[in-house]
């Protein structure tokens, strides 16, 4: 097969570059184990230059099949500061000084790689973060990060809980504990080496930083003892048989090897790649299957009629979840022709696909979100008619009594969430 064809079969990979000096020239590079897992397993690695304006020129990367992100600076605070840490200036030169490689802020990696994140997460295109990759993932959907673990996080534990995360003299031989979270992708993949009654592997690391704040669209797989999220997921866009892979990893199971033979600590640590490959091949797959009906459609009058009824579904898609109109029954099927065309990831073209996300329109969800429409207005016409017939003495007193449940019940699930954190950090 020659080799143009098999870029195109092949899935394509995209990963950031980090900029770093050798003599006194600026120098791009990827670690090298990223590059031999994700070729072993059948994908090829295409490497995004840290250059100066590549943010605005990642259209000419596609096809995208997957992102891989992974190591780098810390991201800018400016990006996710949530203004709750009590950090001193004193405190923030200190951390600067200390970990002075790597909070040189380098913007330009941040605006790439958030670009690329949230490009995953509107097309379920496969994504994978390692280390400072899952931390752009969390940023990327709203959650926020320790800007140092050790001064914002690890004071705060008991002696026997604090966890060294970061060891500069022994960059690839260090390693701590974590707890693995039963029925997550993690447990599956190291199930073989895990002690029933301990759940815990010991992981290699390399940050000062970390999850403070998940974003709510992701679940945990591990915490470190004391109470720092080591690996999360999306559980709704997780299933690498169907291209769908959305996680983040704080540890380095890539370089989780044995000194003397290069062998992995653990069978499970190279399923992370070997299931992120997997998506990625039945991305492409699912790609290609689409885009091959459209390869013999030109650019007629049809082609124009079909962009048409394409766009008016993706407006009236938007004005429904906007609330702004009312849809009727016979309107439905007019959202076949977007939802059709969102399942494919079919693009009409680059510009045209731009235009349809700056309108804001979405109808992934459309069938489920038109059920939970239909069941709620039933629910709300049967509390109407209960409530037409109370007096006003009795609605006021239901009005009283629901905002007193909703407040306890905020309350309540806020204590549980932190119930959850707590037991981790200090069991």
């Amino acid at each position: 097969m020659a080799a143009a064809e098999l870029s195109v079969v092949l899935p394509r990979v995209l990963i950031v570059s980090r900029r770093t000096v050798r003599k006194n020239k600026f120098v791009d590079f990827v670690g090298e184990y990223h590059l031999d897992l994700i070729v072993s397993y059948g994908a090829v690695p295409v490497i995004v230059p840290r250059v100066s304006g590549v943010h605005m020129l990642l259209e000419s990367f596609e096809p995208i099949h997957g992102v891989l992100l992974c190591e780098g600076e810390d991201l800018d605070p400016s990006l996710y500061d949530d203004e709750s840490n009590d950090l001193s200036p004193e405190e923030i030169e200190d951390i600067r000084r200390q970990h002075a490689s790597d909070t040189a802020i380098d913007k330009e990696k941040d605006n790439i790689e958030l670009r690329l994140a949230k490009l995953c997460l509107e097309r379920n295109i496969p994504y994978l973060g390692i280390c400072r990759g899952s931390q752009v993932l969390n940023v990327a959907c709203g959650g926020t990060l320790y800007r140092d673990i050790e001064k914002e996080l690890s004071r705060n534990l008991p002696l026997d809980k604090r966890v060294v995360h970061i060891d500069y003299d022994n960059y690839d031989n260090h390693r701590h504990v974590v707890k693995i979270i039963e029925n997550t992708p993690l447990h599956y993949w190291f199930k073989d080496s895990l002690e029933d009654d301990k759940m815990e592997i010991n992981v290699n690391s390399y940050h000062h930083q970390g999850v403070k704040k998940l974003a709510p669209r992701f679940v945990p797989m591990a915490f470190s003892p004391g109470g720092l999220i080591e690996g999360f997921y999306d559980p709704d866009a997780y299933n690498p048989e169907e291209g769908k892979f959305i996680m983040g990893l704080q540890f380095h199971p890539e370089r989780m090897r044995q000194p003397d033979t290069d062998e992995f600590d653990y069978p499970g640590c190279t399923f992370a790649y070997q299931e992120f490959v997997k998506a990625v091949v039945a991305y492409n797959k699912k790609l290609n299957s689409s885009t091959s009906v459209q390869k013999h459609i030109k650019l007629n009058q049809e082609m124009e009629k079909k962009r048409k009824i394409i766009i008016e579904s993706f407006s009236l898609a938007r004005n429904i979840y906007e609330g702004s109109s009312q849809m009727h029954p016979s309107k439905e099927s007019d959202l076949d022709a977007g939802a059709e065309f969102l399942e494919s990831n079919t693009a009409l073209s680059i510009l045209q696909e731009a235009k349809l996300i700056q309108m804001g329109a979405t109808v992934r969800n459309v069938s489920s979100y038109l059920e939970k429409l239909k069941m709620n207005e039933e629910r709300e016409g049967l509390a109407r008619k209960v409530m037409g017939k109370m007096s006003v003495e009795q609605l006021s007193d239901l009005k009283s009594f629901y905002n007193m449940m909703g407040q306890i019940c905020s309350e309540v699930l806020e204590r549980k969430l932190q119930d959850i954190v707590n037991e981790v950090a200090f069991s």
